[in-house]
């Protein structure tokens, strides 16, 4: 079925993406690699909304799994034809996309959120969001990142890891839409042979 192959082909994409994903979360904990930050809590709040963790990463999982696993499901065959089971099998992996869609949209979100409102960091001498009010304008405006003084480097690890979580969940929004799609299709025209195949059995 050409149905499954393009599922388990994006079911690949997003175990690769979700990976990815978890990843860029993660580092967003380290600016310039340290770990103190971190643990005294000075960090952006959009970062503890584990947006790259959960959302774009273990519920992409969810698809991501069922799709690698549509090209030899048969889910045990029905009216006497295995190619029934896959047709089951292709519907049910519709419910598993909507999963990743509100997954992956969650992330787009909240990374989306977290370059609008920018660092947290050391400035004019206290810790606070010194882009806060800036409407995102600091992010075309490269010479207001000095106002962070610490975490060093702060602003580029931010808007770099926000970023990429932007484009990787944006990215599996539209592949878990196609697969949605995909798996519709799939599963009505599977129906239909099934159905035809079902009626000849009676004849």
């Amino acid at each position: 079925m050409c149905f499954g192959s393009c599922a388990k082909c994006i079911g690949y994409i997003l175990l690769s993406l979700a990976i990815l994903s978890i990843i860029a979360n993660i580092l967003l904990y380290f600016p310039d690699g340290e770990t103190k930050y971190a643990r005294e809590n000075l960090l952006s709040n959009y970062v503890w909304f584990f947006e790259g963790i959960v959302g774009a990463g273990l519920l992409i999982l969810i698809p991501a799994f069922v799709c690698i696993g549509l090209k030899e499901e048969d889910c045990c065959g029905c009216c006497g034809n295995r190619n029934c089971g896959k047709s089951c099998a292709m519907l049910g992996s519709v419910a598993a996309a909507l999963i990743g869609v509100i997954g992956a949209g969650y992330c787009v979100i909240i990374s989306a959120l977290g370059l609008a409102k920018g660092p947290y960091c050391f400035s004019n001498g206290t810790w606070q969001y010194p882009f806060e009010d800036s409407k995102a304008n600091y992010l075309a405006d490269h010479s207001t990142w000095s106002q962070c003084e610490e975490p060093k480097n702060v602003v580029v690890w931010n808007v770099t890891l926000f970023s990429i979580l932007l484009g990787l969940a944006g990215i599996e929004v539209i592949l878990c839409v196609i697969q949605m799609i995909n798996g519709l299709i799939g599963g009505i025209c599977g129906a239909c042979c099934c159905q035809e195949r079902s009626q000849q059995y009676v004849c």
